[in-house]
């Protein structure tokens, strides 16, 4: 293979697995983020030395399973940053994706890999994780739909666990559609008959606000023409409750933690393997102290109540999916915590409430893809899948 393909792909075949019958997502072609068991096949986790020890898994995760199932193909198993504990989308082993929807720019992490992919149209759609952003980021950085639904609503059996506080497996697709098929088999049975109609957008400008100057300006007349083409009624507020900044360093606190309990032992053990800033992120894991994370989750536990006490049943919270566009690789040093932080402010919102975020790719930057997205409450992402299918103009699903 190519050095970009290696940059996408791990394994790649035609296909690599095929699906059963022909079921309802026959002729998907599906890339699989390399956290995700593929039976016959090894774990990557997108380093080497974790490779080399690893062995053929014998059973495929829940998720590729259930997919397999429905008549989709596995294609390949797709490069994660390592460990999945990134948002950039580089890998310091196997190299940076493309991201032919921002030449030149990283593709966003830590399912960079199945978000180029499809971006490249080598893959329908991309099963990969989402704990802190990992999808919703490679979402908004390569013009794409994504979906973190519900925690715990997608069984996480046989994938790679990062902080199973906040993991869960999620997907992103070219189409609205076909992000609402896959999300018609991984998600508990039921329709959205039960569930109230959404009728309220909330804009909270705080929020807003954490996001650089461009999304800034593009963000309103996105959501607000969201809003008027799905027949919602637009309602701006100061804030949801709770400071941002202390929120994200609260989760981010609490995530390290479960990291490190996770995947410690075997960092420990070799030094040396990790990139370095996967590297220095393990270190910091390391040293947070149980109060420290005591206090921090206490936080995220307060900043969720918040979030659930500010948003109705019939109501979704619009934000930027990220604080601005794909940066550059060799993007500087300053300009790369900023928009890193700034990002993890908005992305955390939905991981520390455990609530379900659609990302749709309604915004550009100086041409550039920036996603628009859509929180709702717990168990409605059948009707945030519908939602997105019916922003694209398609109408209700059959």
């Amino acid at each position: 293979m190519a050095t970009t393909d290696t940059a996408v792909w791990r394994e790649r075949g035609n296909p690599l697995v095929a699906g059963f019958g022909s079921g309802p997502l026959h002729g998907v072609r599906l890339a699989v983020k390399d956290v995700h068991a593929v039976a016959g096949h090894r774990l990557g986790a997108g380093n080497p030395a974790w490779l080399a020890e690893a062995v053929p898994q014998r059973a495929h995760s829940w998720a590729v399973g259930t997919l397999l199932a429905a008549g989709a193909d596995v294609t390949g198993i797709a490069q994660t940053d390592e460990f999945a504990y990134s948002l950039n989308g580089t890998n310091a082993h196997y190299g940076t994706p493309p991201n032919p929807a921002a030449p030149g720019r990283v593709p966003g992490g830590s399912s960079g890999g199945p978000a180029a992919a499809v971006a490249l149209g080598q893959a329908d759609a991309g099963l990969g994780s989402d704990t802190a952003g990992s999808i919703r980021v490679p979402a908004s950085y390569c013009g794409l739909h994504g979906l973190r639904p519900t925690h715990g609503a997608v069984p996480a059996t046989g994938m790679l666990p990062l902080a199973p506080s906040f993991d869960t497996v999620a997907w992103l697709a070219r189409d609205a559609r076909t992000l609402a098929r896959l999300g018609d088999v991984l998600l508990p049975s039921g329709g959205v008959e039960g569930q109230r109609p959404f009728r309220t957008a909330l804009v909270a400008r705080d929020l807003v606000a954490l996001a650089d100057s461009g999304v800034r300006e593009a963000f309103g007349p996105a959501a607000a023409g969201l809003a008027e083409r799905l027949g919602l009624k637009t309602e701006e507020v100061p804030s949801l409750g709770g400071d941002p900044a202390e929120r994200a360093a609260a989760f981010a606190t609490a995530q390290a933690a479960e990291v490190w309990e996770c995947d410690g032992a075997w960092v420990s053990a070799h030094p040396g393997t990790l990139g370095p800033g996967v590297e220095a992120r393990f270190a910091r894991a390391a040293a947070v102290t149980p109060e420290e994370r005591t206090a921090a989750e206490e936080v995220v536990h307060l900043g969720a109540r918040e979030l659930l006490a500010a948003l109705p049943d019939d109501a979704v919270l619009l934000l930027p999916a990220a604080s601005g566009p794909a940066p550059l690789p060799d993007e500087d040093s300053a300009r790369k915590a900023a928009t890193r932080q700034g990002t993890f402010r908005l992305t955390c919102l939905a991981s520390g409430a455990g609530l379900p975020c659609l990302v749709l790719p309604r915004m550009s930057v100086d041409g550039l893809p920036v996603g628009l997205a859509v929180i709702a409450g717990r168990g409605s992402d059948r009707a945030l899948l519908d939602l997105g299918v019916r922003s694209a103009g398609r109408g209700l699903r059959p």
